[in-house]
This record gives structure tokens, sequence and C-alpha cells, in this order.
């Protein structure tokens, strides 16, 4: 019960392997194996369920990936809410959200140009205007 406690509270898919094995131990009790039998039954059920079944289920699962829109933003239109001047950042809103931004090519752009995503850097997205991406 425990094991299967903190699984619950973890989402972690650390524990819920030995929850199992507890299961089969317990198992091995109500059919009358000794303590040392029913042990043996707990370490190696979880231990083959540990080993073979962790990894499907962690990537079916996606446990510990978070996913984030960053990747999906090269290419958008934006438009800049906070002139962006030469060599600095300035604010540009994509997708409802503001983002910090640079210029591709360190020059200024005016507040309420369109711009396109052309890359991203740590926290900042890289802009030029719409109209050098011939249209787009």
């Amino acid at each position: 019960m425990v094991f299967a406690v903190i699984e619950a509270v973890t989402f972690g898919l650390a524990t819920i392997w030995f929850a199992v094995g507890a299961v089969a131990a317990i198992g091995a009790s109500a059919i009358g194996l000794n303590f040392y039998m029913q042990t043996a039954v707990f370490f190696v059920v979880s231990i083959v369920l540990l080993y073979f079944t962790r990894p499907i289920a962690k990537e079916y699962l996606k446990i510990g990936a978070q996913k984030t829109n960053v990747s999906e933003l090269k290419g958008q239109n934006g438009i800049v809410k906070k002139k962006i001047f030469p060599h600095e950042t300035g604010q540009v809103k994509i997708k409802g959200q503001i983002w910090t931004a640079v210029s591709e090519d360190g020059e200024e752009i005016d507040e309420k140009t369109e711009v396109v995503v052309a890359g991203v850097e740590g926290v900042k997205v890289i802009v030029k205007p719409k109209n050098i991406q011939g249209g787009n």
C-alpha cells in the first residue's frame, strides 16, 4: 500500500513496480509460501517488471518530458508591441503571448510592425519584418 500511495502522489513511475511486487508477495503468502519465498517473489516480480516495462511505460506516458511551444515558434507571425532598437531587445506578441525579441539583422523594428520568427535563442525570439520574407 505504501508503494501505491507514493506512486499516486509522485506519478514518476518509480514505485509502481514494487507495489505490484508486493501484491505478488501477498499472493505467495496466501498460498502458504514461507517468508523467504515471499521476499524472493517480491524482488523477482519487482525487478522483472521494472526492467522490462518501465522503458515502455516511460515512452508511452512521456514521463519527464515537458511540452513547450518553443519548437513551434519558428515561422510564426507576430506583432511588435515594444519597439526593437538596434542590437537591443523589444517585445513581440505571438499567438497571444508576449516574447522578448531581437532583430535578426540588428536593425530597428518599429511598434505594430508585423514580423516573422526566424529562430529562438534562449528565452528570446529572433524576428525579422514580414515584408523581408517576400510576403509570407
